[in-house]
């Protein structure tokens, strides 16, 4: 298992729109329903694509490039609809149906490509190592009948000041597409995509931390 890094190799940008409108976030999960009927044929060749590359990594240590890209552009996907219907609700702009990257669009994901995994590890780490993630990732994201948890009481309060305000407050949509950004890295660990564990780290706002230190000096 390789240490975590400060730069992980799963990068998700989510920029906030600043032109939300008020009422919008009431219709954006029907509007979305397009891609969830997509996703959903998506997820099942993903699932399939991730039992090929469990057999691949294990006997040439190397998941298939082709057969990556595409489940890191299903992971992309899922993210931008996400992004804007279910889980942030950060912009008004419709996603594309596309599995490539768009820097136009606010929210985007990339994976860097392992050129060599660990052929042993890949037995344990989409279950076993990743579990502790996976508990924090339900006590903070809820899923099937539990909807009490953090995330879907956070975007309650941001949809309610959106309708009141028009704004969505900063502070939040930093911590909630933190949030997103743990489980999605986690997901693409269970996903066999990286041998980097990810980080007990909630990185908060709209990009990577390495970005942010980036950004920080252009500004100095």
């Amino acid at each position: 298992m390789q240490p975590s890094a400060p730069g992980y190799p799963v990068r998700v940008r989510g920029d906030l729109d600043p032109g939300l409108t008020r009422w919008m976030w009431l219709v954006k999960w029907i509007l979305a329903i397009p891609h969830v009927i997509v996703l959903i044929f998506l997820y099942i060749a993903y699932f399939v694509v991730t039992i090929v590359a469990f057999f691949a990594i294990l006997f040439t240590g190397s998941f298939p490039r082709a057969l990556f890209d595409f489940n890191v552009g299903v992971k992309r996907w899922s993210w931008r609809v996400r992004f804007y219907g279910y889980t942030v609700l950060g912009t008004d702009r419709y996603p594309p149906f596309s599995l490539e990257p768009d820097p136009n669009y606010p929210a985007d994901l990339e994976i860097d490509y392992p050129e060599q995994l660990n052929r042993w590890l890949v037995l344990v780490k989409w279950w076993l190592l990743a579990i502790p993630h996976y508990l924090i990732i339900a006590a903070l994201m809820g899923g099937g009948r539990n909807q009490f948890t953090l995330l879907p009481i956070l975007l309650l309060v941001a949809a309610i000041a959106l309708l009141f305000t028009g704004q969505y407050p900063r502070g939040l949509y930093d911590f909630v597409v933190g949030v997103n950004r743990w489980a999605i890295r986690v997901y693409a660990y269970g996903g066999l995509m990286t041998d980097v564990y990810p980080p007990f780290r909630l990185d908060q706002g709209p990009h990577e931390p390495e970005q942010h230190l980036s950004h920080d000096s252009e500004l100095s």
